[in-house]
């Protein structure tokens, strides 16, 4: 039998500690699968003494996580410290240039310094793996660097955040606030006690940044992406989404175009009988579109410990089965040099359309000043209707419009027109509406 492939890994939390007891629970199975045992040979974090539920005795203690990556006592170095600076950056690094390969599950740091570190492991010849990074215990980026050779990709979407599902799905299930649910969440460990990062779509966006340069081999580009989040989503959006056929999910939205490439997050209304509509709770699902396979649906855990640590298990196994001499593929399926500069598409018109929920004032003209700033902007209506909820008082109503085909910035302009007129008395809301999804 082949020597054992010794990892360190650096960061013993909720992840790490899980990943730790799968390698140790299931030593067995793995050396069957990969040809050789693998072992927890060093760990690295904050707390010894805390109990995380395996015994790490045999493992050698770093306090220092870089000193860690560097140890000639590992054959692959595991980052689970997080955040795209500091400690977690600087030891996947010393890793990469030691000829250590290395898993991470840290989208942030990939999404803003991926390129340079995929440049190091091309260089010496050695794996970055970062499966956990996207969508939990999906198997989205093993399925886009290996198994889809050949295919065109024209679209990648889906739901990647399983706190904002979570949030939508009960706010919709059971008929509460946005501000409940997300308490809700922070309590079961869903969510962050600061849940900006999540709730408002950056995390989304990292990872659809990642996923962008797999699909269309351009190089990373997370700061061009248009990003909102779900924390102005009321129960008005929620049941007027249902009054119409489509139910609201956060979606992570990239495509070539004749112009470029589009990128976006948002809240996004999809009919309720596609397939995505039906991805609830803590559940992701990514969609990719090809010229060969078709449309192609990855759906399942998004979040959480297990789920995160099998993906990191998983990408440490294939290193295992790995040989001396073997030649690893490219970080983001083509040499870091090979990668596009990353193009943003013209805006276009969104074939959709867009919903547009406004809380007016109950008087004579507003309904006419409404479609009137509507034709400026060359906006053709499906429908526009008083829609009455418990929210509305004798001299405020909300007036709910459903639009054609049109483009963001007509929509943008046009609501802008209205709230100068002086009829709102709240926060406009516009959704994009998929027409299949």
């Amino acid at each position: 039998m082949s020597e054992a492939l010794r990892v360190g890994i650096a960061g013993l939390g909720t992840v790490g500690a899980s990943v730790a007891r799968i390698l140790h629970d299931k030593a067995a199975e793995l050396t069957r699968q990969c040809g050789r045992p693998i072992v927890v040979a060093a760990v690295s974090a904050r707390d010894r003494a805390r109990d995380r539920g395996v015994d790490l005795s045999d493992a050698q203690w770093f306090d220092d996580p870089v000193e860690l990556a560097r140890a000639a006592e590992i054959d692959v170095f595991v980052e689970l410290i997080g955040g795209e600076d500091g400690a977690a950056r600087a030891c996947v690094k010393a890793a990469l240039e030691a000829g250590r390969h290395v898993v991470t599950a840290n989208k942030a740091l990939l999404a803003k310094h991926g390129l340079s570190l995929a440049e190091v492991a091309e260089k010496r010849g050695v794996l970055l793996n970062y499966e956990a990074a996207v969508a939990g215990g999906i198997p989205v980026i093993k399925t886009m660097r290996e198994a889809m050779a050949g295919n065109a990709v024209s679209r990648i979407f889906g739901i990647m955040n399983g706190t904002c599902n979570y949030i939508l799905t009960r706010m919709e299930a059971e008929g509460i606030s946005f501000e409940e649910c997300l308490k809700d969440a922070q309590r079961l460990g869903y969510a962050e006690a600061d849940p900006t990062f999540d709730i408002e779509g950056h995390d989304t966006a990292h990872k659809l940044a990642i996923l962008t340069s797999l699909a269309f081999g351009n190089r990373i580009a997370a700061d061009d992406i248009y990003m909102e989040g779900i924390s102005n989503i009321t129960q008005a959006d929620i049941r007027a989404a249902g009054e119409l056929g489509y139910r609201i999910k956060l979606l992570g939205v990239a495509q070539r175009t004749e112009s470029g490439i589009e990128q976006r997050v948002h809240p996004t209304m999809v009919p309720t009988a596609s397939v995505i509509a039906q991805v609830h709770g803590v559940t992701n699902a990514v969609a990719i579109e090809t010229d060969i396979l078709g449309e192609l649906l990855l759906s399942g855990p998004g979040a959480g410990g297990n789920a995160t640590a099998s993906a990191v298990v998983g990408d440490i196994a294939d290193i295992a089965k790995s040989r001396p001499g073997f030649q690893h593929g490219p970080v983001f399926g083509r040499p870091v040099r090979e990668l596009s500069p990353y193009k943003k598409a013209r805006m276009r018109a969104h074939a959709g359309g867009y919903f547009i929920r406004l809380t007016v004032h109950d008087r004579t003209g507003v309904f006419a000043a409404i479609a009137k700033r509507m034709a400026e902007n060359d906006i053709s209506l499906e429908s526009i209707v008083q829609h009455a909820n418990g929210a509305n008082t004798a001299d405020q109503k909300t007036v709910i419009l459903v639009t054609h085909e049109t483009t963001e910035a007509a929509v943008r302009k046009a609501v802008d027109g209205v709230t100068k007129d002086g009829h709102l008395l709240d926060k406009p809301q516009v959704i994009r509406i998929e027409r299949a999804a």
